[in-house]
């Protein structure tokens, strides 16, 4: 849902249909945004290398 959000803010600021309070409004909405989900990503590879060690093999969430 963030990804969506996120998507949506960048296509309002994109369009220049918004004046500049609402679109630096809309750059600080995107900002927390891409933390958010730079958080979410950092806790799922996480788990991804909890879940590893439980297999008893530990290997690094490769993110490419």
């Amino acid at each position: 849902m963030a990804i969506k959000q996120l998507e949506q803010t960048i296509d309002d600021i994109e369009a220049g249909n918004i004046d500049l309070e609402q679109a630096l409004n809309k750059y600080k909405e995107g900002v927390n945004l891409v933390k958010f989900c730079q958080e979410k990503l950092q806790d799922i590879e996480q788990k991804i290398k909890i879940l590893d060690q439980d297999s008893n093999q530990l290997k690094d969430f490769a993110t490419q």
